[in-house]
């Protein structure tokens, strides 16, 4: 009569929060989210968002799938897809990104690659022109 439903593991993503007026120094390595309104020293390794709060910080390098700044960062910055930098953003370092969006008043001084922007060039020859 009832039969039962065998499913995969569940895909709930973890929701990690540094908060204002914590200090965290080293690695951090997760599947979820991270909102930062402390202070970080050193790496996070996401496949979710990472979200830099208006008071947060971070110095060292990051790499996640999406990433939202309010305040300052320091670094090698990964992004997979989206970098969000809002008006109070402070932005130092190297970016590899797919997409950026900058609000006014960001402050942006960092080298910057974008990996969609690269074409690739076909190897063919131009045809040749008939005049009259």
């Amino acid at each position: 009569m009832f039969s039962e439903k065998k499913s995969g593991p569940s895909q709930v993503l973890a929701r990690n929060i540094i908060g204002k007026d914590t200090s965290f120094v080293g690695d951090i390595k997760s599947e979820g989210d991270f909102r930062i309104d402390g202070n970080v020293k050193g790496t996070i390794k996401t496949k979710g968002r990472v979200v830099i709060g208006r008071e947060g910080s971070v110095d060292g390098n990051i790499e996640c799938t999406n990433a939202d700044v309010e305040g300052k960062f320091s670094g090698n910055l990964m992004v997979d897809q989206l970098l969000s930098l809002k008006s109070t953003a402070n932005i130092s370092g190297e970016v590899v990104l797919d997409k950026l969006s900058v609000e006014p008043g960001a402050t942006f001084n960092a080298s910057c690659s974008m990996k969609g922007s690269v074409k690739a060039l076909k190897n063919e020859q131009p045809k040749a022109e008939k005049t009259a």
